[in-house]
């Protein structure tokens, strides 16, 4: 078949081929383009609309005077959306941990375990030191002394809570005070003991922890555990597509949410007068945590460039400023890292889960600059002992937090006990919560999918290096069969064996070999 270009008959080759596609797709008129790109990005423009419109929708919504069972009837389809998130979490998490820990062998697992550790840990840390910095340097508690929570008309929190909590806090902790003896004048003498109770919510932390060792026992089972693993690889395909579907409700649920929350605020321009330096160190430092610290990480480890992996992944930022909760992102942010960003499901399905419970970087920030703001508001100052014990208690009891709106304000309290400062301001930080919420949780799943990447790339890299070693050891073979042709005190059967399995022996060469062997 000959094609004519310019006049020149051609013959049909690739590179004809390619030539023609070029010149077809100058002729491509812009609506063709404009409709390929709205194709692949719909699920993304819809999902920033719908939190825009969410916010016109609130401010209009707000001036009706609803009562509260009007608020409530508008916040359904975004608790809505709330629900379906959550009613996936439990099988996605479960399934894709156990699936992702079965396929990877124990050694690969421990190496890419202790890296994603290393990691959480250190980023963390870092973010704990950025919201320390900005707090004495932002100083958002001088000169708010006067405001306190009755000035506000907020009710308090209750902060039943010590520094082991963050240690202990793997299920719920409570305490009751044990009567343990008489002194010497009768009296009864009571200890404060820990017990545990039901915790309010999923205990993801727990759920994580069994589902790695049970997919590292159903690997150590051999043949026996092939078929559950198969089994808890098609459900976890299954919640997939359940979660592309949920996906396609994102938009209309997040415009609820939005304006939902929107409705409900109080008195926003006094809180936000009152409280507006405490908002914008924890702004900036999340700012400063999510936009510079860690794509200047993902670049050192990878040498690319970190803001076109992130741009894959608007649609689950969207779904966490909308949600304030990691855990709510996870199915959205498992999709768009493997789908958008090519990251191996084995590794996408093993660290991010573990992410979204152990990796809480925005709740460090936060939690540091309100440790800090709470001590300006007091007006006690803080030694190096209490500001590395921040450091320290932020890093450690970010661990424990639940992945849910609000959950790290119980974390900063641990923080106050363990530094002695009072927590009966706590529930200025609860005021003002959903605004710094919601900042936070898109730097804690930005974290999350950048570990993700990081560990793609590393697992790639150990790949390409045995890949090449391979390659090594088979030239080292082939250079040995030749130094045996080479040589001629060589053993038949070598030479035969060498002759018969070159392509371009003819059948008498070939014969001839073969009667010498015989």
């Amino acid at each position: 078949k000959e094609e004519k270009i310019n006049g020149h008959t051609m013959t049909n080759s690739v590179s004809t081929d390619e030539i023609l596609e070029k010149n077809g797709n100058k002729k491509k008129s812009c609506k063709d383009k404009l409709m390929r790109f709205l194709n692949r990005n719909m699920l993304v423009i819809m999902t920033v609309s719908g939190v825009l419109v969410g916010v016109g929708l609130g401010m209009m919504v707000r001036n009706m005077n609803l009562t509260r069972a009007q608020m409530t009837y508008f916040a359904f389809p975004g608790e809505m959306l709330l629900r379906m998130l959550k009613m996936i979490i439990l099988p996605l998490v479960v399934c894709s941990l156990i699936s992702g820990a079965a396929s990877l062998d124990t050694r690969s697992l421990g190496k890419l375990g202790g890296i994603a550790v290393s990691y959480f840990l250190v980023t963390t840390l870092i973010a704990s030191g950025i919201g320390v910095t900005l707090a004495f340097i932002i100083k958002p508690g001088v000169g708010a002394g006067a405001l306190n929570t009755n000035n506000l008309g907020l009710e308090s929190v209750n902060t039943n809570k010590e520094t082991t909590d963050s240690f202990l806090d793997l299920y719920a902790t409570d305490y009751k005070m044990v009567a343990v003896g008489n002194d010497t004048n009768g009296t009864i003498l009571y200890q404060k003991v820990p017990v545990g109770t039901e915790p309010d919510g999923m205990n993801i932390l727990g759920l994580v922890l069994f589902a790695m060792v049970f997919g590292v026992a159903l690997r150590k089972l051999g043949e026996e555990g092939e078929e559950l693993i198969r089994f808890f690889n098609a459900f976890n395909e299954a919640t997939m597509v359940l979660v592309s579907w949920i996906m396609w409700y994102v938009p209309f649920g997040i415009m609820f949410l939005v304006g939902s929350k929107i409705v409900e605020m109080e008195d926003v321009v006094l809180l936000v007068t009152s409280l507006g330096k405490y908002i914008f160190a924890s702004v900036l430092g999340h700012i400063i945590h999510g936009g510079v610290v860690l794509p200047l990480i993902y670049f050192g480890f990878t040498r690319k460039n970190p803001f076109s992996f992130l741009s894959g992944l608007i649609t689950p930022f969207t779904t966490a400023f909308a949600t304030c909760s990691s855990s709510a992102t996870l199915p959205s942010m498992i999709k768009c890292v493997e789908e958008n960003n090519g990251v191996d499901k084995r590794i996408s399905r093993f660290i991010l889960p573990i992410g979204a419970t152990v990796n809480m970087d925005g709740a460090a920030i936060f939690q540091c600059v309100a440790a800090v703001f709470i001590a300006q508001l007091n007006n006690i100052e803080l030694n190096a002992g209490q500001i590395f014990t921040i450091l320290v208690t932020a890093t450690a009891s970010s661990v424990g937090a639940a992945g849910i709106p609000a959950g790290g304000i119980i974390t900063i309290a641990i923080i106050l006990e363990a530094i002695g400062l009072p927590t009966n301001d706590l529930s200025l930080m609860l005021a003002v919560d959903w605004i710094v919420d919601r900042t936070t949780t898109v730097v804690n799943v930005e974290g999350d999918a950048l570990g993700a990447g990081i560990l793609h790339h590393i697992n790639q890299q150990e790949m390409k290096k045995q890949q090449h070693l391979g390659e090594e050891l088979a030239e080292v073979l082939v250079e040995a069969v030749a130094n045996a042709q080479a040589d001629e005190e060589t053993s038949p059967l070598v030479t035969h064996q060498t002759l018969g399995s070159a392509g371009d022996q003819s059948p008498r060469e070939t014969a001839e070999a073969i009667e010498s062997v015989l």
